[in-house]
């Protein structure tokens, strides 16, 4: 009997189910676009899991982001909601700042940048440049 479970579950085996999705973006700095980063985030809608990092042009390394909180407002019922996520970068175990992103639909109205000294950068999402999930922002 053990071998027939054995063998049973061996040829069927259980799957637990979960679709992550995943996200990355390239942004810019405003106004001279000399900082450039991709935001590459992670979601599974149906364990309400995300997360996510930020990984620099300059960079080899990615700094872990947890999304710290989210924000819906209707501005108009015939548009799209606008969302406000906040993600905290964390980085040695220590928040060292904060993303920002104001989205409505499709379309990313703001990022910020906020270090934990309070300094505060503006961002753009450069749509020109290619993204994909294994390479990440193709800056060229």
């Amino acid at each position: 009997m053990k071998k027939f479970l054995a063998v049973f579950l061996f040829c069927f085996p259980v799957y637990a189910y979960c679709e992550i999705k995943s996200e990355s973006l390239c942004f810019v700095s405003v106004p001279d676009g000399k900082i450039k980063y991709e935001l590459r985030t992670y979601s599974d809608d149906s364990t309400d899991w995300r997360g996510g990092f930020v990984k620099y042009k300059q960079s080899k390394q990615p700094i872990s982001l947890v999304l710290s909180n989210i924000e819906r407002e209707v501005l108009d019922p015939q548009a799209a909601v606008q969302l406000t996520r906040t993600w905290s970068e964390v980085l040695d175990g220590k928040v060292t700042g904060e993303y920002e992103m104001v989205s409505q639909g499709g379309i990313i109205v703001s990022m910020v940048y906020r270090k934990a000294n309070g300094k505060e950068y503006s961002f753009r999402f450069d749509p020109t440049v290619d993204a994909s999930e294994d390479g990440g922002c193709d800056w060229k």
